[in-house]
């Protein structure tokens, strides 16, 4: 039964966590962090990599003694250094961790100070005003404990998409080996390129559905069947995620697809248009008088109510049948649209890569212009480059350049906003950038009105171009921080300033609704991967599909641009 990179990370991660919290070596926990990074990001399969003899202690951050242990999991599927010490750690303390601003640290603090092992002794605390009293809490931080233990229900969290494909491909392969199979496709959520899924709805045609029903239930990753008939069946897999299987006939397929793509609100809106017209519009087709019409296509179904077809990332009931009326529907973007990457890391801060095998990276690619930004030495970012340090970088970009042929490397750096809005470098440093990226690394519990002004701050220098990670948001680990998203983007319209939506899968950030207000408001964005490694680069689809859930064009998104247009608009 093979093991995904994201099962290996997961180990990894709360191995660190527990470690963490028994106080351990915080070099040792943060070497199980980055190889947990480097294993979740990683484009191959450790399975396949140790099936095809690779040794995998070359990688970033693996040593010899994470290699064995990688390899141990993928053999076995366990960890047993992970299991010695859950075995000696207080199991409600990792339940603990689920919360929300409750680290290793913090959950190490309450237990040994209060003795606090669980969820309500927590809550109990809090009541009583004793979690209020320990160094590094207080009031504040304890109504936040409060209020997120109050939307804590215990339920287990939707899985990232990233996370949602890695199960997903394997099992897709699987199927497509059924005796009879025709058409197959992932339904839902996962389609619409939500950031997000909750489960996977697989659709398939067949004559006979029997022999797909009883391969897929055959499946080993399959931890539970919890039905098998004839059109659908349902079964769990070791992960937790449900998958739901559908066979339906090729004259009903383009109907299904539609259907069980979603979203909900857009299937009623396009059942009532249907309605309109003397037309019952379902699973299984088009009809009127109870004949089918259409249905074999969603291209049929969607011409039945006036409409043009509509891609399933905007299938949520946003205005999207209007557009699809009218001819206004975007030309989304796509990923072949890209011509550069404006956010990324080299081994000079806190990336694993050299300049010159970032930039060879991002020519096979076929970019021509990689921004390099490495990080500003903030409190926050111990790793970052201070200006003399940042100046002997730009020197070596400018001598790569003079050797590279078919891609410029563009001199920038991603500059802390200190929490009085000022700049993390001094303007005469700034200057000598072709742009910057700017972002917030600390104090993300300020009030709605005093992040929103350390923006705006921020945004009022001249040297500001491009806010990164807008909401500091990691998808099911930290919410974002709370400003007022309008009045940033109308200030960045007026000052010349762009918005970043970061690729990182565990960030997104802008939200779709983000990048579709920005788009209405004529701010334009930046799609950036902000890479860490090589093959973060490659996360620039992961920014596509949330772009393209947002409506943006070409027009809308910067590094679209040739790159002497690019570096015009950074002229404030």
């Amino acid at each position: 039964m093979p093991i995904h990179n994201r099962e290996i990370a997961t180990k990894l991660n709360r191995l660190a966590n527990l470690l963490e919290i028994e106080g351990a070596n915080s070099f040792r926990v943060r070497a199980y962090r980055k190889a947990a990074s480097t294993v979740r990001g990683y484009p191959r399969s450790m399975s396949d990599m140790l099936d095809d003899g690779e040794n995998l202690s070359k990688l970033p951050n693996i040593g010899d003694d994470l290699a064995e242990k990688i390899q141990t999991m993928v053999m076995t599927g366990e960890l047993p250094l992970l299991q010695e010490v859950e075995d000696r750690t207080p199991p409600a303390l990792s339940e603990l961790m689920k919360i929300e601003g409750l680290g290793p640290k913090r959950v190490r603090k309450l237990y040994e100070e209060l003795d606090i092992q669980s969820l309500n002794d927590l809550e109990e605390a809090i009541k009583a005003g004793k979690v209020q009293k320990i160094s590094g809490f207080g009031n504040k931080s304890a109504e936040k404990i409060k209020l997120r233990l109050e939307k804590y229900s215990g339920n287990e969290q939707r899985t990232r998409l990233i996370d949602a494909e890695e199960i997903a491909a394997p099992l897709l392969d699987y199927l497509k080996d059924a005796k009879g199979i025709g058409n197959i496709i992932i339904a839902g959520s996962y389609r619409r390129r939500k950031e997000t899924v909750g489960d996977l709805d697989i659709l398939i045609t067949a004559k006979d559905s029997s022999p797909v029903m009883n391969h897929f239930i055959r499946y080993d990753d399959v931890e539970e069947v919890v039905s098998k008939g004839e059109t659908r069946s349902t079964v769990y897999l070791r992960s937790g995620m449900q998958v739901d299987v559908r066979v339906v006939p090729e004259e009903s397929y383009g109907a299904a697809k539609i259907y069980f793509t979603g979203s909900k609100a857009h299937n009623i809106a396009l059942r009532k248009l249907g309605t309109k017209k003397g037309y019952k519009i379902n699973e299984y087709g088009v009809f009127e008088d109870n004949e089918r019409i259409a249905g074999e296509t969603e291209e049929s179904v969607y011409e039945c109510i006036d409409r043009k077809y509509i891609e399933p990332e905007l299938r949520e009931n946003r205005g999207e049948l209007d557009a699809a009326a009218d001819g206004s529907l975007p030309r989304l973007i796509t990923l072949s649209d890209i011509r550069g990457n404006l956010h990324t890391h080299t081994k000079a801060s806190d990336g694993h890569h050299s300049l010159k095998e970032m930039a060879k990276a991002a020519e096979k690619l076929g970019y021509e212009y990689l921004a390099i930004t490495e990080h500003s030495r903030s409190l926050s970012i111990a790793s970052g480059l201070d200006r003399d340090q940042l100046s002997r970088h730009l020197d070596e970009i400018d001598e790569l350049n003079a050797q590279l042929e078919n891609i410029v490397l563009l001199k920038s750096s991603e500059v802390d906003i200190l929490e009085d809005g000022r700049l993390d470098y001094p303007d005469d440093i700034l200057k000598k950038l072709d742009f910057t990226v700017c972002a917030i690394h600390q104090k993300f519990d300020l009030s709605r009105k005093k992040q929103t002004e350390r923006i705006l701050r921020a945004m009022d220098n001249p040297y500001f171009h491009v806010l990164a990670h807008p909401s500091g948001r990691l998808i099911n680990e930290r919410d974002p921080y709370d400003t007022n998203l309008e009045k940033i983007l109308e200030a960045a319209k007026e000052r010349g300033c762009f918005i970043e939506l970061n690729a990182q899968p565990q960030r997104l950030d802008l939200t779709d609704e983000g990048c579709k207000m920005a788009k209405d408001m004529g701010v334009r964005i930046s799609i950036a991967s902000d890479a860490h490694s090589t093959s973060d680069l490659k996360h620039m689809r992961c920014g596509i599909d949330q772009a393209r859930r947002g409506w943006l064009e070409v027009k809308d998104v910067i590094n679209c641009l040739p790159r002497n247009q690019l570096l015009e608009l950074f002229k404030r």
